[in-house]
């Protein structure tokens, strides 16, 4: 049959990005606890399609995709981009993926367990350079420095969303990035809370105020001193309480470009 993707566009330009989006998809992940958990990601593949060619194979990506489907994780990442950029012949691959991961959580007191529920993104490319990034959206409790430091009694405090993004160059644990940034609000926020729970949160919140700028602070301090992170970046957004607007922070590492 005749190979309508090969034949010479209309207009020859090439393009940077030509693939599929928003596929709905059945993965498993690396669980540090269970050693893999199931869950549905969003994937976008994308390769590069060079000027003389009118468009690329879009069933190939699925079948890649359909090869991998139960081993899709940090650590095979940049395998699974070089099998599409070798499938497709193209220079360049690119791959995200976002999703749903589930972490078992204890309340601070009674120990009462729940499942919290943390979006993550797995972003790679090969070809002309190499890039894997890995980003998290963590919730965090923060209680305002300058309400409790003008106020005879309470502090206004807020829920906020930290989301952190970072390259690395070896294998690592999502768990321990979200309880990384954990420590960078007032307080961790918990699926089931009781009472107990409740007056310890509360209270330690009010004893560790913070601005979204403590907190972007206090994490790009922390990412600092991983090694295994080449970059990141990480910003904080205060959903505010007694403001009709959120409070917001970014910061990140010296630019690194890959390798």
């Amino acid at each position: 049959m005749k190979d309508v993707q090969k034949l010479r566009p209309d207009n020859p330009l090439s393009i940077e990005k030509v693939g599929v989006k928003g596929i709905s998809y059945p993965i498993v992940v690396s669980d540090r606890k269970r050693g893999t958990q199931h869950t549905v990601a969003s994937i976008n593949l994308y390769v590069d399609l060079p000027r003389e060619f009118k468009g690329t194979h879009m069933s190939r990506f699925i079948e890649v995709l359909n090869e991998y489907k139960e081993e899709i994780h940090i650590k095979n990442f940049e395998h699974i981009l070089n099998e599409i950029k070798r499938t497709l012949e193209a220079k360049n691959a690119h791959m995200e993926i976002e999703f749903p991961y589930f972490m078992e959580k204890q309340a601070p007191v009674t120990g009462a367990v729940g499942l919290m529920e943390y979006r993550c993104t797995l972003m790679g490319m090969v070809g002309s350079r190499r890039e894997f990034t890995v980003g998290v959206q963590v919730p965090v409790q923060t209680l305002c420095p300058c309400s409790r430091e003008i106020s005879e009694y309470g502090a206004h405090n807020q829920r906020g969303i930290v989301s952190v993004k970072v390259r690395y160059e070896r294998f690592f644990w999502i768990e321990d990035l979200i309880e990384l940034i954990e420590q960078c609000g007032s307080s961790p926020v918990y699926p089931v809370l009781k009472r107990p729970d409740e007056k310890y949160v509360t209270e330690a919140a009010y004893a560790n105020p913070k601005f979204v700028e403590d907190v972007v602070r206090q994490a790009a301090a922390l990412l600092s001193e991983h090694s295994e992170f080449s970059w990141f970046s990480v910003e904080a957004e205060n959903i505010e309480s007694i403001h009709n607007h959120s409070a917001y922070a970014y910061i990140e590492s010296e630019p690194s470009h890959g390798r």
